[in-house]
């Protein structure tokens, strides 16, 4: 069992090429953050071009929402089945090409589906160029969803047992840092441009780390040796090269853990509790955060401010939203997972409720977006953690993938359940206290999930050894 290269992983301090894979997801995680913004950044603009209402904006909104559901929870498990560069890979181009195409003049894809909307009396109102954009923000969504699952899935596989919870949070704070940074960019070039420029920047930005990611991020070790495909053992070998680990002479035998395959399945009874209960505290909560995200340039828009004022705001957001997914991470060294998560949610709540309360005070505003950022963000990162902890390795990524993809589907409806509040006379302060409550629906489903101290890898390389360890593994995910 000294040849198992999990082993050596877990127990091995991080070298500097697993921190690279470690700066490399960072920076993935920092698209999809600037990815998903960029039509936030861009919507009072779009809207007062196509002189759009808040019911239609909503729906705008939502679209690339709708490609990461359906990313997360189709590509997701694809990275369990062939691989999570390969997916990951793919992810990259499907985000490249969706964020040039939003900026190009409507197609033959845009004229078929108007036809088709007008044919089932759908839509009617919305011009061609608007189904244009909300058709490549759903590419652009799918390639965003099936990105996440991966990432998380290479993150806790590259990194050791001491450092995985801060590692994945670590990864999770790239997306308020490339919303941030990308936001006050983007913020800047919506004073002299059109809001066709912020979406060139993320096309720029997305293309750059095409090569970076096929150069110099491996196929996880943990996936290898599940898997065990031809030539196996050699990448591995070269994989432990690259870290200055010893090579192994061969692979250990996987057979148990192979056959417990079938057990594997998220929707297996000794994972079903855990799957529905981290669904729905996720769909819970990032509801709360889609809304703080989709429409504070709105609102902010609404009191009076210009479109890059509302940007900056926006971009104060992330940047809390990053201070609060590093604090987290650290915090997971000492102290106990679940209970920094349920704490964070409870004060998301309390913020996003005061966020509403506040009136043309750009001061405030930024203050208070700043806090409820920063702890919405925290609640995430503590979600992603507990992703990375709870799943196995056969399923890690379909299980992130359909956590995050039934969220991000019901997060769809975060926006267009605000839209559709304002256009019945609600008004922001109701509107806010009813989506930051969404954390504190979180905050108690999250207090039903168990949730084990070791690692499922540790598990499965004593499963190796032991059968009997299954039972522990069972134990685990209940």
């Amino acid at each position: 069992m000294h040849n198992d290269p999990r082993e050596t992983l877990l127990n091995s301090p991080m070298s500097r090429m697993q921190i690279g894979v470690v700066i490399i997801t960072i920076a993935l995680n920092a698209l999809d953050g600037f990815d998903v913004l960029s039509i936030s950044l861009a919507a009072a603009p779009i809207r007062d071009e196509f002189g759009i209402g808040p019911a239609i904006t909503g729906l705008l909104l939502s679209m690339e929402l709708v490609g990461m559901a359906i990313g997360s929870i189709v590509l997701g498990r694809y990275a369990d089945r062939w691989g999570r560069r390969p997916l990951m890979l793919l992810c990259l181009v499907l985000m490249t090409i969706g964020m040039f195409m939003v900026t190009t003049p409507p197609g033959i894809m845009a004229q078929g589906m108007k036809s088709i909307s007008n044919s089932m009396g759908l839509l009617l109102d919305w011009p061609i160029e608007l189904m244009h954009i909300s058709i490549w923000r759903i590419v652009t969504g799918l390639g965003i969803g099936g990105m996440l699952a991966a990432t998380n899935a290479v993150v806790a596989e590259f990194s050791s047992r001491k450092h995985k919870h801060l590692n994945v949070s670590l990864m999770t704070i790239g997306y308020p840092v490339g919303a941030s940074i990308g936001g006050f960019i983007a913020a800047w070039l919506l004073q002299d441009y059109t809001w066709r420029s912020v979406f060139y920047l993320g096309f720029a930005m997305t293309l750059a780390m095409l090569p970076i990611v096929y150069f110099f991020v491996p196929e996880t070790i943990a996936w290898s040796v599940r898997h065990q495909k031809p030539g196996a053992l050699e990448r591995i070998n070269a994989t432990l090269k690259r870290m200055g680990r010893a090579t192994v002479d061969a692979l250990p035998d996987v057979s148990e853990e192979i056959a417990q395959q079938a057990k594997g399945s998220i929707f297996a009874p000794r994972l079903l509790r855990t799957t529905l209960l981290l669904t729905v505290a996720y769909f819970f909560h990032i509801t709360t955060f889609y809304f703080l995200l989709k429409w504070t340039g709105v609102i902010v828009a609404d009191r009076g401010f210009d479109a890059s004022q509302a940007g900056n705001v926006l971009s104060w957001i992330t940047v809390g939203g990053a201070c609060g997914g590093a604090i987290f991470g650290f915090l997971t060294l000492r102290y106990d997972l679940k209970r920094l998560t349920i704490g964070t949610m409870l004060l998301s709540t309390v913020f996003v409720g005061l966020y509403g309360s506040l009136g043309a005070n750009l001061t405030q505003t930024t203050l208070i977006c700043i806090a409820a950022g920063f702890f919405a963000n925290a609640g995430i990162t503590g979600l992603y953690a507990i992703f990375a902890h709870a799943f196995p390795t056969q399923v890690r990524a379909a299980g992130t993938g359909f956590a995050i993809g039934i969220g991000r589907g019901g997060s769809v409806l975060a926006p267009i359940a605000a839209g559709l509040m304002f256009a019945g006379g609600v008004g922001v302060p109701v509107v806010s206290v009813i989506m930051g409550a969404c954390s504190l629906a979180a905050a108690i489903v999250l207090l039903f999930l168990k949730l084990n101290s070791a690692p499922p890898e540790a598990l499965e390389v004593e499963q190796a050894i032991d059968p009997s360890v299954d039972a522990r593994l069972s134990e685990s995910a209940a």
